[in-house]
């Protein structure tokens, strides 16, 4: 009866949150905002309580950068704490027992995290000094007396785990990694710590370390390519919880008892389990489950694993729910195509849920966005490729529109419904697009995620080739008008598909994608070392360089011949600037139009709403000079 009341209470706070009319597509004459009224938008993410649950901790970039705030549960406006004006800070929880909190941050970008400390009187402490380092934050102690804190600084290639006591951040090493091993979780006697080892991209293998005998035991001896992934140890720590799919095309839930090896299936559904964690005191499961490109997330009452009942609403997806450590009160984001992820709050005693932020620039009239829709079509193979389809609202068979093929990271990546404010952007003026889930994405089962295996540059941009016919049969976009663009992974097959496919798509917009494989390959960051055997079995083997000059556009860059477009962070430990350097060199000397943007204080990704401004309009002046004839401005700056 409570849980009821919550989902219908919840569903009338979220429509009465809009505050907007009902209208039919073609009713809409929608207002052209400017990307800097779409970037007033303000992002939140992370949902730590605070010892008195008076208050919620997140990340947020109102200041135009991202600081931690904190954010009232009574309502009002959230409490800025950092005050960041170069570098991105993103928290990482509250102490448990007072103000004091963790946080993450690089510089420009590198990648090279620290974890600090912000002190209740201020000040701060780094908590892992050194110049070439990178830290990762892996959670707090079940008596909450220490946290734990994973470094590169011995060994620039392995992880080691190191437990921190909360009163005086001194630090002990608990477990030396010397074989590439991925760390999970600490159980809660802190007895065993879940780890594994990846065998190929289809394959790896899970591991407890025994903190008292020093013992390292393999849990998941197997023929054939099976995936494991722990998720969590239960209360008692007699048991880890991992994910498989083994025997199975998705990800499913098992618990396996440490001490008879017994393994017992959890949760299985049709789509994969991306995650499984127990609250604090173990009352209750939280799952999320990658539902066609929506997160449809359970509660389950975690004894007797006895469904909550959460609201069901096909176009807001919830996420990020952080249940305090007493149990008693939860938060969680609620998003859509056309609602950035708000921030709510719900006491599990019965009162209504209340929405604690308004990220929606209120200028912006919600109506005047799109919602994405799943949209299939069968590939030149006849592989079913999904995929996600914003319509503008002025389209029609009358008013045919240009379009975009937008190819998502990865490889291995998944496009997702959330909004986007760079996709409502280019909606809002008049440009369709279609985020496709080319064959090797995530979230369609295994088989379609190894379709792409070592043949990418090939099969999957096939897959973007042919969407362009989907496209065309809506009646809506004009046949001659349809360009391609994508960030990092999606960076790369838009220049594949200009290099390799010249004469298919009418531009291309390249965000920091890779031009030379064989350099990129020879540039991995040293901490990526327990992926480079997923990496070696998803692209190709590293030693045959030949293989990898054929599929990298920079060697075959005389093949262009449709304008392009580049954006890069120059400190990118990724994609390093050279790959973009060198193709737009080339490019150039082909007396091919192309446009570079490069950010000095940026990596992979752009982070800062000054620099996003400059790179969106940038590119929509890009695509309207190419695609609609219309001569490209200066960039907008206010």
């Amino acid at each position: 009866m409570k849980t009821t009341f919550f989902a219908l209470i919840l569903i009338s706070v979220l429509v009465m949150s809009c505050d907007t009319p009902e209208y039919s597509h073609a009713e809409i004459e929608p207002a052209e905002y400017s990307i800097a009224e779409f970037l007033e938008t303000t992002n939140y993410n992370g949902a730590s309580f605070s010892t008195d649950q008076s208050s919620i901790l997140v990340s947020s970039n109102k200041s135009g950068i991202y600081n931690v705030y904190a954010v009232p549960v009574e309502g009002g406006v959230p409490v800025q704490l950092t005050a960041s004006e170069g570098n991105s800070i993103f928290s990482r929880g509250y102490f448990p027992d007072d103000e004091r909190f963790l946080y993450t941050s690089d510089e420009g970008g590198n990648e090279l995290n620290h974890i600090y400390v912000q002190n209740t009187d201020g000040s701060i402490t780094d908590l892992t000094p050194g110049d070439e380092l990178k830290a990762n934050f892996n959670g707090w102690a079940q008596d909450d007396q220490s946290f734990f804190i994973s470094t590169n600084e011995r060994d620039n290639r392995f992880f080691d785990l190191y437990e921190y006591d909360v009163e005086t951040f001194e630090r002990a090493m608990i477990f030396e990694n010397n074989k590439a091993y991925t760390l999970g979780s600490v159980s809660p006697d802190k007895g065993y710590i879940a780890m594994t080892i990846t065998n190929t991209n289809a394959d790896n293998d899970a591991y407890v370390y025994n903190t008292e005998t020093n013992e390292v035991r393999h849990l998941t001896p197997h023929e054939g390519d099976v995936q494991y992934a722990p998720a969590m140890f239960s209360k008692d720590s007699q048991s880890l919880y991992y994910l498989t799919d083994e025997d199975n095309e998705y990800m499913y839930l098992v618990r396996h008892d440490l001490d008879s090896d017994e393994v017992e299936e959890v949760l299985k559904v049709d789509w994969d389990i991306m995650y499984a964690y127990f609250t604090k005191n173990g009352k209750y499961m939280v799952v999320g489950i990658n539902n066609d490109s929506r997160t449809e997330l359970r509660l389950y009452e975690a004894d007797t694993m006895e469904p909550v009942t959460l609201p069901e609403m096909p176009d807001v997806n919830i996420t990020s729910v952080s249940i305090s450590r007493n149990e008693e009160h939860m938060a969680f984001y609620a998003n859509s195509s056309k609602m950035p992820g708000d921030l709510f709050y719900y006491d599990f005693s019965g009162e209504a849920p209340q929405k604690l932020t308004q990220s929606l620039n209120p200028d912006i009239v919600p109506t005047h966005l799109v919602d994405g829709e799943v949209v299939r079509f069968n590939s030149f193979d006849e592989v079913e490729i999904p995929g996600i389809l914003y319509k503008p609202h002025q389209a029609n068979e009358d008013n045919k529109v240009p379009a975009l093929v937008w190819v998502h990271g990865g490889p291995g990546g998944q496009s997702r419904i959330g909004y986007n404010p760079l996709i409502q952007y280019l909606v809002n003026h008049g440009y369709a697009v279609y985020a496709i889930n080319n064959r090797g994405s995530s979230g369609y089962g295994k088989t379609f995620f190894h379709l792409d295996d070592q043949k990418h540059g090939t099969d999957d941009l096939d897959d973007c080739v042919e969407s362009k016919e989907m496209l065309i049969a809506t009646g809506y976009v004009d046949p001659d008008k349809i360009a391609i663009i994508g960030g990092s992974y999606g960076g790369y097959m838009t220049l594949a598909a200009l290099t390799f496919r010249p004469e298919e798509f009418a531009a291309g917009v390249n965000l920091f994608g890779i031009s030379n494989w064989v350099r990129t390959l020879e540039s991995i960051p040293p901490w990526w070392e327990s992926f480079r055997k997923y990496l070696e079995n998803e692209m190709g083997p590293f030693d045959d360089m030949e293989f990898f000059r054929a599929k990298s556009p920079l060697f075959h860059a005389d093949n262009i011949q449709r304008p392009l477009m580049v954006l890069q962070g120059a400190n990118d430990p990724r994609v390093i600037k050279a790959e973009s350097d060198d193709i737009v060199e080339a490019v150039r000397n082909n007396n091919v139009p192309v446009e570079y943007l490069v950010f000095e204080d940026e990596g992979h990704g752009f982070v800062k709403k000054e620099n996003q401004i400059e790179a969106y309009s940038s590119i929509l002046g890009f695509l309207d000079q190419y695609l609609k004839g219309v001569p490209i401005v200066e960039s907008e700056t206010e």
